[in-house]
C-alpha cells in the first residue's frame, strides 16, 4: 500500500530488535521504542508458515521487520506494523494525551458519522451523532457488513477508520471513498503516529505510545485485550495537523 510505503520511507534510523511478542490479540516489537499492532492471522497454513524466520525475529533489525508490513501474510503484516510503531518518532508538539473516543464525541456531534471497526465507544458515539454507521468484517448487532463501504462512506461527514485496515490491506480503498470535505480520523493502537497521514488528507491520527515496554510485553504475551491495559504501560495519543482537538 502506498501509505505504508511512504511511512516506512521516513524511518531513516534503524535499531536492533530487543524483543518480539505475538499474542492472541496484540503483537509487540521493542526496538528503539515499543510498538503495538493488532494480531491478525490466517487459519489455513497450507501456503506455509504464517511468519518466516519465526524464532529468529530478534536477530533482525527493526527496519527488516518493518518490511514485513508489505508481506502477503497477515501475521507478518502485524509484526511489520508493530515494528514501524517501534521506530516512529512522535512529534509531541502535534499531540495531546487524549482518547480517540472523546475526540469523536466532539467532532461527530450532530453529524453523519461512519466508523470502520466496532469499537467499545460505539454506544456513546451513537448518542452524539445525528446518524451513525458501523462497518465491520464480522458485524455485530446493528453493524453493517464491510461490503457496504462504497454505499455508506460517501454519505459520512465524519469518518473514523481502524488502523488495522493497514494490516488487512483495505486502507487505500477506504480513503478513496471519502468526500473531500469530510473529517477523517485514523485510530487504534496499530496506527502509526506519523505525519505522513496528513499528506493523504487525514485530519486526526490517534494511536498508542508504550511507556513501559517490559509491562506491555508481559501483558501481550498473556493474551490481553486492549481494555485490560487500563493505562498500564500505555498512553493514548491523538495528533492533529494544524487544528485544535
Amino acid at each position: 500500500m502506498k501509505i505504508l510505503e511512504d511511512i516506512i520511507s521516513t524511518l531513516k534510523e534503524d535499531a536492533p530488535v530487543k524483543k518480539v511478542r505475538i499474542g492472541s490479540s496484540w503483537t509487540a516489537v521493542w526496538s528503539r521504542h515499543c510498538g503495538l499492532a493488532s494480531t491478525l492471522t490466517e487459519r489455513d497454513h497450507s501456503a506455509g508458515p504464517p511468519v518466516r524466520d519465526a524464532g529468529h525475529l530478534e536477530e533482525k533489525s527493526a527496519l527488516e521487520l518493518c518490511a514485513y508490513a508489505l508481506s502477503g501474510s497477515l501475521l507478518e503484516r502485524s509484526v511489520g506494523l508493530a515494528a514501524i510503531n517501534s521506530l516512529v518518532e512522535v512529534d509531541f508538539l502535534r499531540c495531546q494525551q487524549i482518547n480517540a473516543a472523546e475526540v469523536l464525541y466532539k467532532k461527530g456531534r450532530g453529524k453523519r458519522v461512519c466508523v470502520v471497526g466496532h469499537f467499545p465507544f460505539i454506544p456513546n458515539l451513537k448518542k452524539e451523532a445525528a446518524e451513525l454507521w458501523v462497518l465491520e468484517r464480522r458485524p455485530q448487532i446493528g453493524d453493517l457488513p464491510a461490503e457496504e463501504a462504497a454505499r455508506i462512506i460517501p454519505q459520512a461527514d465524519v469518518l473514523a477508520f481502524t488502523g488495522t485496515a493497514l494490516i488487512n490491506g483495505t486502507m487505500d480503498e477506504l480513503l478513496a471513498l471519502c468526500r473531500k470535505d469530510a473529517l477523517i480520523m485514523i485510530l487504534g493502537p496499530t496506527t502509526p503516529l506519523s505525519p505522513v497521514w496528513f499528506k493523504y488528507g487525514i485530519d486526526l491520527v490517534s494511536g498508542t505510545m508504550v511507556t513501559e515496554p517490559e509491562t506491555v510485553l508481559k501483558l501481550v504475551s498473556q493474551g490481553i485485550i486492549f481494555s485490560q491495559f487500563r493505562g498500564r504501560g500505555v498512553k493514548l495519543m491523538t495528533m492533529a495537523e494544524n487544528s485544535t482537538l
